[in-house]
């Protein structure tokens, strides 16, 4: 029984262990996808070092880095402004970490079901881009400066086709709380959104999936950490574990885009089929994202980089048309349907 002085700070107390939940999930999750990369670079181009080095099938190497990271000394350039220097890696993880309050693991296992989430998922993602140009100033590196305006205006840019996309489902569903959008898709695989109204929802899902490779810097669109032109990007004058905060937001964003895929796309917590729903949902929407982290995966270690131009083509002249193209078929659609 819960103390009748505490009732008052019970909200606080659940959002804190939401928030402590959410944080140690991410930590996990990287140190597992850190390992499963190893092994999906391995598997596709016979590296022969993840499958032999550290422990049985390379579990304790992740581990290793990790440590690494922690214990390594933390270096700020001497001509760098050190205020901005120290903030931005904070400000990046706090977008990454921001978006997870209203991803729903499953029914009722959501931070905050807003009846604008999916708008605030889109919004909250902008403080990266923040993050990202603070630290590429603050270094007072050309490299790290031209990495931060290649990724701004590789995000900026790429948002607008994955904002038209996510429009879709919410034609379909005629809300944006994301715990609705799921629950419009009950009923087996059938019934999910990227199924429905064909072809035009599944063009949203795929022009959703490509652009939001360019919204996390993955190939084929990771033109801001070019290490061939660039050496690492934004985040070349950094070290120990400020580093560690962006890696852990580029791992905490390829989880975030993928949750938003499955949840709007894929039917988030919904079984596959009526008669799995002995299985728990957090196992359906968890399985859902991380099968798509796979594909982000599998592309990095098949694909090549784009140029900058091809990279502005592919958003502007390809993505964005259709994009528009689809939403205006599938308001008509809705409108003649209903």
């Amino acid at each position: 029984m819960i103390p009748t002085s505490l009732t008052p700070y019970l909200p606080l107390l659940i959002s804190v262990i939401y928030t402590a939940g959410v944080v140690g999930f991410v930590f996990l999750f990287v140190l597992f996808a850190n390992w499963w990369e190893r092994k999906v670079s391995a598997h596709m181009q016979d590296r022969l070092g993840p499958m032999e080095t550290g422990g049985w099938h390379g579990w304790a190497q992740a581990l290793a880095d990790a440590i690494k990271l922690l214990l390594k000394e933390d270096i700020i350039p001497a001509a760098a402004d050190r205020k901005l220097f120290k903030l931005a890696p904070y400000v990046v993880f706090t977008g990454s970490l921001a978006g997870f309050a209203v991803i729903p693991f499953g029914a009722g296992l959501i931070g905050t079901d807003l009846n604008i989430g999916l708008f605030y998922v889109v919004a909250v993602s902008s403080m990266v881009v923040i993050g990202i140009l603070m630290a590429g100033w603050a270094s007072n590196n050309k490299w790290a400066l031209y990495g931060a305006m290649r990724s701004a205006a590789q995000m900026v840019s790429y948002e607008i086709p994955v904002a038209l996309s996510l429009l879709i489902p919410v034609i379909m569903t005629g809300s944006l709380s994301m715990q609705e959008i799921v629950a419009a898709q009950e009923g087996g695989f059938w019934h999910w959104f990227v199924f429905r109204s064909a072809p035009f929802s599944l063009i949203a899902f795929v022009i959703y999936f490509w652009a939001s490779l360019a919204e996390v810097n993955r190939t084929p669109f990771d033109i801001p950490e070019a290490d061939s032109e660039l050496v690492a990007g934004y985040f070349t004058e950094y070290s120990g574990m400020r580093f560690a905060m962006f890696f852990l937001a580029e791992y905490g964003n390829m989880f975030i885009v993928s949750a938003i895929a499955a949840t709007v796309f894929l039917g988030g917590w919904q079984p596959l089929l009526p008669a799995l729903d002995f299985i728990p949902g957090p196992i359906w929407f968890v399985g859902k994202a991380m099968f798509l982290v796979f594909i982000q995966m599998w592309l990095r270690w098949t694909l090549p980089r784009l140029r900058v131009d091809q990279l502005m083509h592919v958003c502007w002249k390809i993505f964005m048309p259709f994009a528009f193209a689809n939403l205006m078929l599938v308001g008509l659609w809705q409108v003649l349907v209903q």
